[in-house]
């Protein structure tokens, strides 16, 4: 599990990417507040441990946004001890609330019980009409639904979380394969037809908008 800490205090981060390195997590900290959404959907969180006291954005505002581009789980843990932030957290869809200063052992158990929850969850990513399953790659769309192979679900998981923005081909190239430095540029268009032909069985490869020499858009519908 890659698990994602987003907290300002720079010792406290640190202490805390000691502690669940130690435990064998793979662990990322965001350092720059600027643009931390972009900055934290990028590291591809297993978990999210969300501190609530952030410059620019609040934890409050990361996390609903990052529960409605369906990523989690998240543990908040803040210095704030007030029952009313505890439930407001929990009401933007926090899985999760502990207070600073917290014993290791404490928060450790939390992220087990919370990894051994969602390893039995479905994961499903809703965007507008669209809802997609990330473990089995099923997509649903009112009462009907696809089996998407691999790539198409990791396309259609790009494009949904960016709805309705656009999506620069390079961000598909490095979400595919990496990088986009060996590998032929035709391929993307090669994919792209692929899931836009399993779209068409639904009557949905419409919503599919090319956007000439930039990249794609999910279209259509609200996100």
């Amino acid at each position: 599990m890659n698990i994602v800490i987003v907290e300002d205090d720079i010792f406290l981060r640190e202490e805390l990417q000691n502690i669940l390195q130690k435990e064998g997590y793979s662990v990322e900290s965001i350092s720059s507040f600027d643009t931390p959404l972009e900055a934290i959907i990028a590291c591809k969180p297993g978990l999210v441990l969300l501190d609530l006291n952030l410059p620019n954005l609040s934890g409050f505002q990361i996390c609903r946004h990052l529960k409605s581009k369906g990523i989690g789980p998240i543990l908040v843990l803040t210095a704030r001890n007030q029952i009313r932030d505890e439930l407001h957290a929990l009401e933007l869809g926090a899985d999760d609330f502990l207070t600073k200063p917290c014993h290791p052992k404490r928060l450790l158990a939390r992220i087990k019980k919370l990894q051994q929850l969602y390893a039995k969850m479905p994961v499903l990513l809703k965007s507008g009409m669209f809802q997609l399953d990330l473990k089995t790659h099923e997509l649903y769309v009112a009462e009907q639904s696809l089996l998407l192979s691999e790539n198409e679900s990791t396309m259609m998981k790009v494009l949904m979380q960016a709805a309705p923005s656009i999506v620069k081909k390079e961000q598909l190239f490095y979400e595919l394969w990496g990088s986009s430095a060996y590998v032929d540029q035709n391929i993307l268009q090669v994919n792209m037809t692929r899931l836009r032909k399993t779209l068409a069985k639904i009557e949905m490869a419409h919503h599919i908008k090319t956007i000439r020499g930039v990249g794609y858009q999910l279209a259509g519908h609200d996100s």
